[in-house]
């Protein structure tokens, strides 16, 4: 029996692997990844292709940092300091927090 759980684990964690390697590599292709500003350039949110994002405010760098996940258009934030955030896009505009963020701070 104590093979067959070794297998069964070691086959446990390949799948695992597999998953969070098809998942990289879909947030490296993802349409939002990239840096999001807001319209007066106080904040920039740059969502990272590795799922994690890094939030500059004003001349402090690296404000908040965290991971994120995107599902559909709706964004969820996990700062590293515990806190949660959420998110839309809408018509290419990046609704969080009361803020609206803009493509590479491009207002259209």
């Amino acid at each position: 029996m104590r093979g067959l759980s070794l297998i069964t684990g070691a086959a446990l964690c390949g799948a695992t692997l597999a998953f969070a390697n098809d998942q990289e590599t879909t947030m490296q292709t993802h349409p939002y990844i990239g840096t999001w500003i807001t319209a007066d350039g106080h904040i920039r949110q740059e969502l990272l292709p590795n799922g994690r994002y890094d939030e500059a405010r004003g001349t402090r760098k690296s404000a908040y940092q965290g991971r994120y996940e995107v599902d559909g258009d709706h964004i969820e934030y996990w700062d590293d300091t515990g806190f949660t955030a959420d998110g839309d896009f809408i018509d290419g505009v990046l609704h969080h927090g009361g803020m609206v963020f803009y493509r590479d701070g491009k207002v259209e």
